[in-house]
């Protein structure tokens, strides 16, 4: 094993990397050095990645869970996108507040509000477990392997947690090939500071959502506050700001073409070690099956959010996130079939079996077993999305479900009491927080078409019983808009989940009756039963199947290829990427350039529009040049700009970082010629797209007159 994890530090770290594609792992960053330093970058190792001292790991956090921040001054400043703190700013908007659309800055601590639920996660340090993992699992595979590594993840993240006030994560790299223990503090209170309207902060909406040229202000900050030790605390009044062990300075001098950019962030999931088989399903299978579904409930929710302010508070953070990876799944799609990846795939495959029957025979059947288990799995692969995507769809369908486990210890011969309760608890909780985006006649709606959609696409043998021994012997089926519209309306005008009195007293004496005689339940439990006692076992062997071949697949390349470079896929932990400020040309004729200006902003300008919509405040601006020091040499302002970065989901809010250590502006896209690069990395096209730190100050001082945040970060000229 310590020859094998060597050869991965080795092939991690040691060789030449390419600027544009990898996410690299920030202890073994030191090992690119001279490749950076090449393309512009002035620090030293230690100034990029040290357990010791500060360095510029310690500026960034996970934000949030899902999204990456930065901090910006000594005072615990945070800065990310405004898609990223879109949740937090819509929770804390009414109508009367509407902060969410009106914009909204503090000018002291005090008006300063508290982000309920956000997170800053600081990383500490990060130390490899490898060796210790796998003596503990030793060869064992399945449910054997899971207890045992559940055990020795527990051990190592226990150990970690009580050397001081930390968090413990123990992550797998290279499909289970090396083990990493990352130990991090989570900061609780964070309080919103100031965004932008909605109107420049998703500027371009779903039209320009994945696509260049951008003009979008997609930022918001937010503040990390600490109890008096500078610990993590929950959120109180006594509480201060946060003191960061480091904070990346602002430069407003811009950026040019071929200028070094780097990124530090928490890539969220990428598959580029998926084989053939597992891209052909993704295109024909699994792909249209999330897409469909989410067209659907977003043109419901759409409409039913134009009509009523309420509604449209209520629900537009989660239409945001429905939106966006229902636009990513339709691009990635396209990208796969147009770089024609199956054949890409198919080619790299052949080599390998042909190196392996010469030279390693442990690996010459592996292509085999993988096409026999895609095989197996295809017949399911839609039923899998559409039960997490229509099915689960419905608030009320996916609430309903998780009653799943209560109704097994309900069947139980002898009920444990301390699973009840823990359940009821549990179900108490769902509850609370669906409630806090449930819409009745939005969701009535999505619950029928959901319904109807998994009757009209999934193979009928696939299908649970509820369609036949309820919906159609209570309403018919020879209109189905009518049986699952009038079904719809039954289930939400009787199901106790919607009703408080009768839920509480439901869970003050949860009976098996009562779950078989609500419709609501009754419902969700059929597809539940039909799924986790019939589908998932199949669902879970695919999956156990193909990342045990994938680890001995990922071990197989690296010996065949030993003089090649390889980095982990994302795993939501911290990497760091690097490349340059580039134009680039998707197809004959169109060249598109490495930056955007406030003059292509307006035109695109439409008033009243959902999506171009812009301020007055913002167009007296533009038509009196007024940037002061944010304005380029020619006088322009610029909004965006684009560089060669390797990111995912997750690096939403990530700093770009020039070769000095400043801040020069902030991720938030990527581009839709090259939405492949969750799968297969395109080092022709693939661009990050940021908002320039020039367009967001010039934000901040001209239209939020907030010159306290002016003064307060380290602005370079």
């Amino acid at each position: 094993m310590k020859k094998l994890l060597l050869s991965l530090l080795l092939a991690c770290a040691l060789l030449p990397a390419k600027a544009d594609e990898g996410m690299w792992l920030p202890m073994l960053i030191g090992k690119n050095y001279d490749e950076m330093v090449k393309m512009g970058l002035k620090l030293s190792k230690e100034d990029l990645y040290n357990i010791n001292n500060s360095s510029l790991k310690d500026a960034v956090v996970q934000f949030g869970g899902g999204c990456t921040g930065e901090i910006i001054s000594e005072k615990g400043l945070l800065i990310t996108n405004h898609h990223c703190g879109y949740g937090a700013i819509a929770s804390l908007s009414t109508v009367k507040d509407n902060y969410l659309d009106n914009g909204f800055w503090a000018y002291s601590y005090a008006e300063e509000l508290p982000a309920k639920g956000i997170t800053a996660l600081f990383l500490e340090r990060m130390e490899d477990v490898t060796d210790e993992v796998m003596k503990a699992v030793g060869r064992s595979k399945g449910d054997k392997f899971e207890k045992k590594y559940k055990a020795i993840v527990e051990k190592i993240e226990k150990r970690a947690k009580a050397e001081g006030n930390y968090e413990a994560q123990v992550k797998s790299y290279f499909e289970g090939n090396q083990y990493i223990l990352l130990v991090y503090k989570k900061y609780k209170d964070v309080r919103l500071v100031g965004t932008p309207p909605k109107s420049l902060g998703k500027y371009g909406g779903d039209t320009d959502n994945w696509m260049w040229p951008r003009h979008t202000a997609d930022f918001s900050i937010f503040r990390v506050y600490a109890d008096a030790n500078n610990e993590p605390a929950e959120y109180s009044k006594d509480n201060v700001p946060y003191k960061p062990k480091k904070f990346l300075p602002i430069s407003i001098a811009g950026v040019e073409e071929g200028d070094f950019a780097m990124i530090f962030g928490y890539p969220g999931r990428t598959n580029r070690y998926e084989v053939s088989y597992g891209v052909d399903i993704a295109i024909n299978e699994t792909n249209p099956a999330i897409v469909k579904p989410r067209e659907k409930r977003l043109e419901i929710m759409r409409r039913n959010m134009k009509a009523d302010k309420e509604v449209y508070l209520k629900l537009t953070s989660y239409y945001a996130s429905i939106s966006n990876y229902w636009k990513y799944f339709i691009g990635q799609t396209e990208q796969l079939k147009r770089l024609k990846v199956v054949e890409q795939k198919q080619k790299e495959e052949e080599a390998f079996t042909n190196w392996a029957r010469k030279n390693a025979p442990e690996y010459k059947d592996i292509m085999r077993e993988f096409q026999a288990i895609h095989r197996a799995y295809r017949p399911y692969a839609q039923h899998h999305m559409y039960y997490s995507q229509a099915f689960q769809g419905s608030m009320l369908a996916a609430f309903g479900a998780g009653f799943y486990d209560l109704y097994l210890e309900l069947n139980e011969k002898k009920p444990d009491q301390e699973k009840i309760d823990k359940e009821v608890k549990d179900l108490k909780s769902s509850r609370s927080a669906m409630m806090k985006r449930f819409d009745k006649a939005t969701e009535q709606e999505i619950f029928a078409e959901m319904a109807k959609m998994f009757y009209n696409d999934i193979p009928k043998s696939q299908h649970p019983e509820v369609y036949h021994n309820i919906i159609f012997k209570k309403f018919g089926n020879s209109d189905l808009d009518k049986t699952f519209n009038d079904y719809a309306a039954y289930v939400f005008s009787n199901t106790l989940l919607l009703d408080s009195v009768r839920f509480k007293a439901f869970l003050e004496n949860p009976t098996l009756d009562a779950m078989l005689e609500d419709p609501a339940l009754r419902y969700s439990l059929s597809f539940a039963r039909n799924y986790k006692e019939v589908y998932e076992p199949k669902i879970d062997k695919y999956r156990e199947d193909k990342e045990e071949l994938k680890k001995k697949y990922i071990r197989g390349l690296m010996e065949m290829k030993k003089n090649d470079l390889f980095y982990p896929d994302a795993n939501s932990t911290m990497r760091i990427t690097y490349g340059q400020v580039l134009s680039y040309s998707p197809q004959d004729a169109v060249h598109y350039d490495y930056y955007t200006t406030l003059d292509g902003f307006v035109d695109k300008y439409k008033p009243g529009d959902d999506e171009f919509d812009a301020p007055q405040e913002l167009l007296d601006l533009h038509r009196k040049k007024d940037y002061g020091k944010y304005a380029d040499e020619n006088g322009q302002l610029r909004t965006c700009f684009i560089t060669t970065n390797d990111i995912t989901g997750g690096n939403s809010g990530s700093p770009i970082i020039n070769g000095n250590g400043e801040w020069v502006g902030i991720a938030f896209d990527g581009n839709w010629e090259a939405m492949s690069g969750d799968i297969a990395f395109d080092k022709k096209y693939k661009r990050t797209i940021c908002t320039d730190a020039r367009f967001i100050f010039w934000i901040i001082e001209k239209m939020g007159k907030a010159h306290n945040l002016i003064e307060e970060v380290d602005l370079r000229k």
